[in-house]
Formats: structure tokens, sequence, C-alpha cells
């Protein structure tokens, strides 16, 4: 019994670095396909690992801009020193939604980004999604090179996280 008590009281420091490691990984609500979020990059170092690519795959953290206020069938991710630059994210399949709420928040993807033309008839109806103005609507004259990001799942980070 005493050598049970034994092995017992060696171990449990082990267990407490177990959870402590288990702890630091992010925690949050997901949306679409489940995935590891290892290898997460921030949206400033995706912006500059995709500088001359036309796509990437990646698991990126990114602060939510806005959100498809209709369905919530897409979002923004913004740069928080790059220039507030905006990344469409749509979702794989129109398999899943995100909330509308949820703009300041953080989140993971996972997917791929990459450059598109949109159309302006497109983006006048992401902006009416949006809840734009029409006259705001109206201003949106030339189609524009962006960049998007596919995912095939979203980590909703916990508040504080």
């Amino acid at each position: 019994m005493l050598k049970y008590l034994f092995v017992l009281v060696l171990c449990l420091p082990m267990l407490g670095i177990a959870q402590k490691g288990a702890s630091s990984a992010p925690q949050g609500k997901v949306f679409g396909e489940a995935f590891k979020p290892s290898k997460v990059m921030s949206y400033d170092q995706m912006l500059k690992r995709i500088e001359g690519k036309q796509k990437m795959n990646a698991k990126v953290r990114g602060t939510v801009e806005s959100v498809c206020q209709a369905k919530g069938c897409w979002m923004n991710i913004v740069s928080s020193t790059n220039n507030g630059e905006k990344m469409m994210v749509r979702f794989k399949d129109y398999g899943f939604f995100m909330p509308k709420d949820i703009a300041g928040r953080e989140v993971i993807i996972n997917g791929y980004a990459f450059y598109e033309v949109t159309s302006v008839e497109e983006l006048r109806h992401y902006a009416e999604d949006a809840g734009k103005t029409q006259e705001e609507i109206a201003l949106i004259t030339q189609p524009a090179k962006k960049l998007n990001f596919l995912a095939s799942g979203v980590i909703l980070l916990d508040k504080g996280k």
C-alpha cells in the first residue's frame, strides 16, 4: 500500500504539468469542421506570407470586424497593425454560419487564403448584407481585387483568451 502511495505522490506533479499545458490551448466554440489549433499564425503574419502567392493553406488568428447581418454567412477579419486591411471569410459549402454579434471577438480560422476579383454587383450585395445605407452602396462602382479566405472550420475564442 505504501508503494502505491509513493507512486501516486511522484505522479501528481506530472499531472499538474499536463493539465497546465492543456489549458494554454485556445478555448472556444467550434463552427464547421473541428480542427487542432496548432501552428496558428496571426493575420499579420499571413499577410506577409501570402505576398506574391495566389493561394495559401493556413490556420489564422484574427479579429472579427463585421459579420453578415442577414444570416452570418460571411465575416471580415481585420489587421490590428496593417492599416486595418480586411479579409473576407466565407464558409466551405455554405455549410455553417457565424453569430451576427461577434464583431470585436477573436477567431481562429482553418482553410485557405486566396486573392479574387469581386464584381461591383457582389460588392454591393455584401454591403447590403452588412447593413450599409443605400448611399454607401451606390458609391461602389469598381470591382476590387481582395484577399479572401474559405474556412472549413472556425473557433470563436472565449472572451479574454
